[in-house]
């Protein structure tokens, strides 16, 4: 469809839209606007932000609100403080002209009674966090009696974010008669298994990921020694003067690190993750959409709600564990026609993981050389003449200053005093970058990459002091590396100890990790329940004898199809000596 006057919106709503600028559909409005209008069979929408999906279910839920009738009739729910203020507000800018329809956006951190006072008021739309959500329909100030459609915004984030008890809590008070409209990133186990089990025949509408992976976005590689991710980070800010991005690490303990080195370095940057209070969230935030960050370092849920137009870059500190996440994060930059840079730090563990993105989503990355000291300093060196050649003189301001400026000067020619102000200014990096060395990692295949491969896991091990366990969960019972590594880091109460790697199996699973730590996590995992199995954790310098374990497992148990479902991870967590953190999958 070429136009929103054909997808069939009323005049108020089209009216404000039009002032909000909106010309023709986006690939998901386009699909999804229609069949909400003319139908109540249930969606479920592969789509991620940035393709207009709040427009795309908030434009056909105004339209359909029964402004007489003061009662809650679409609830949406979303995973962050953020994300919900953001919905509320565009769902409210669409509705200028609809006079009479009422928004209430609830939220934790923030005033409950104040948002019960807005809900006795009447609320037509309420957007809320599954939190404050659960807890307002367990003090009955919420009601969803007359509730016809509920939508789950970014539901794999609130599932992600631990939200799945107080997900299921809320559908289940809701009408067998309503739709329901899902909206996820990705289409994990657990987002089938609420669309199974609280979705009506849904049709399945998605954008495809040639269309979102932004075509106005070019994607680089920079291929390092882990030990050298951060000099890389570094380079990259200097090389672009002028960078408004994002950099996206996996966990809120190295989002902290780097955020703290990288403003201890002098760079104009901030941090954002869980640890945050949420007056610090917002204070962060506003600095950022302000400009006055020029970069963030962030994780991605705390990303979320983040929404701005005219990132520069967006930089992937580590490669998230879900290739879909990249384009998602990719996303976020080459939006409103512009033009925009995702850039990749990896090693060369991780080639196959650059692989299987391009190869499932069409991409191509230009693994790119990382940017010498030579190639920084002129670049800056440049930058800061543009500034001096343009920046706004106001004469009757330092015209009282000149006549000594003058005087102290004027035993200078031009070329010295040009050369003067350009080292007072240009010093830093030149010291900075004088005897810079080449972090780029040979071509593969040369003789010191090749004896590094050849190395065996026994020499690993004892190389970075690991010990090899053994624990008696495995796929089957729905262990998965994160859910182990979950599982270790909960027992010893911290996420320093090094992580190995992790081989999940049919019934059982292996992984390395610090010897130091062994004795310790042995006793607070081993009888622990999970999914009704008591853990048994004990050490395993070598695999155990799968043909007796073929014996013992049941029928259609044996080590064919264990190995055939093994995957293999490692994983180094940051430490307090400032590592960085890995998490390689298996080659």
């Amino acid at each position: 469809m070429n136009s929103f006057e054909e997808i069939g919106l009323n005049e108020d709503i089209l009216s404000a839209i039009k002032e909000l600028g909106y010309e023709t559909p986006t690939p998901i409005q386009a699909k999804t606007i229609p069949h909400l209008l003319a139908s109540d069979q249930d969606i479920m929408g592969l789509a991620q932000t940035g393709t207009g999906k709040t427009a795309a279910f908030g434009l056909p839920s105004i339209q359909k609100t029964d402004i007489g009738d003061k009662n809650t009739q679409t609830l949406i729910l979303s995973p962050t403080r953020e994300l919900c203020i953001q919905i509320a507000k565009d769902i409210e800018s669409y509705a200028k002209q609809s006079k009479g329809l009422n928004v209430v956006a609830v939220y934790g951190g923030s005033s409950i009674e104040n948002q019960i006072r807005a809900l006795k008021r009447g609320a037509h739309i309420v957007v809320g966090t599954p939190g404050r959500t659960k807890d307002l329909l367990k003090r009955k100030k919420l009601s969803f009696d007359n509730v016809q459609r509920v939508i789950l915004d970014e539901a794999d984030e609130m599932l992600n974010m631990g939200f799945k008890d107080e997900l299921d809590a809320i559908l289940e008070r809701t009408p067998d008669t309503k739709q329901t409209l899902l909206f996820s990133a990705t289409m994990s186990k657990d987002i089938r298994r609420i669309a199974n089990k609280y979705m009506h025949n849904p049709i399945e509408l998605s954008v495809e990921r040639t269309e979102i992976a932004a075509k106005n976005v070019k994607h680089i590689n920079y291929t390092v020694l882990a030990k050298d991710k951060y000099e890389v980070l570094k380079r990259l800010a200097d090389v672009n003067p002028n960078i408004y991005g994002i950099v996206f690490c996996r966990t809120r303990r190295e989002t902290k690190e780097i955020a703290n080195k990288f403003m201890h370095d002098g760079y104009n940057s901030d941090a954002l993750h869980g640890d945050l209070s949420q007056a610090q969230r917002d204070e962060v935030m506003n600095r950022f959409r302000k400009r006055q960050l020029q970069i963030l370092v962030a994780t991605d849920v705390a990303a979320r709600g983040l929404d701005i137009n005219d990132l520069t870059h967006v930089i992937n500190y580590n490669l998230p564990d879900d290739t879909e996440v990249y384009v998602h994060r990719s996303g976020r930059t080459g939006r409103a026609g512009k033009s925009g840079i995702s850039i990749t730090i990896t090693n060369t563990r991780e080639r196959r993981k650059i692989s299987d993105i391009e190869r499932k989503f069409n991409l191509k990355f230009e693994n790119a050389k990382v940017p010498t000291g030579n190639d920084i300093c002129t670049i800056q060196l440049y930058s800061l003449i543009d500034k001096i050649q343009k920046i706004e003189v106001d004469k009757e301001q330092i015209e009282p200053f000149l006549p000594a400026i003058y005087e102290k000067l004027e035993t200078l020619s031009r070329e010295e005093l040009i050369q003067h102000f350009v080292s007072a200014e240009f010093n830093r990096f030149l010291a900075y970058y004088k005897n810079a060395r080449d972090i780029n990692t040979k071509e593969r295949g040369s003789k010191n990459n090749s004896d590094s491969e050849r190395r065996s896991r026994k020499e690993r091990r004892r190389d970075s002091n690991l010990s090899r366990l053994y624990i008696n969960a495995g796929n089957k019972a729905g262990l998965n590396p994160v859910r182990l590594i979950g599982l270790i880091n909960n027992a010893l109460d911290s996420g320093d100890a090094n992580i190995g790697e992790i081989e999940i199996l049919g019934k059982f699973s292996f992984f390395e990790i610090d010897t130091s730590v062994v004795e310790n996590l042995i006793k607070k995992l081993t009888g622990q329940k999970f999914e009704g199995i008591s853990l048994v954790v004990q050490v395993s310098n070598e695999k155990p004898n799968y043909k007796e374990k073929k014996k013992k497992s049941s029928r259609r148990g044996n080590y064919r199809s264990d190995k055939s479902e093994s995957r293999g991870y490692g994983r180094r967590s940051s430490g307090r000596n400032g590592r960085k953190t890995r998490r390689n999958k298996k080659r």
